[in-house]
């Protein structure tokens, strides 16, 4: 598992199971799945759903994608 997802597995265990979270969110277990081992980042709508789902910043939710995109533009 991407380390970086952490804080999203724990948020998801609070809330429960991959199959609950998937529901809530309207979205797939493989793709709650996916997101948490950090095989796939949802795109902006679906984060920032997920981040309002869990009560939780974006940034501290996918830190993976932001210190991604920080990169990038610094490297422009």
């Amino acid at each position: 598992m991407n380390n970086a997802r952490l804080t999203f597995k724990a948020m998801r265990k609070l809330k429960g199971t991959q199959a609950k979270v998937a529901k809530d969110v309207g979205i797939s277990e493989i793709y709650v799945r996916k997101i948490e081992g950090g095989a796939f980042t949802p795109g902006r709508d679906l984060m920032f759903k997920l981040a309002q789902y869990f009560d939780i910043d974006e940034k501290v939710l996918f830190p993976d994608y932001f210190e991604s995109m920080k990169r990038r533009l610094i490297n422009r």
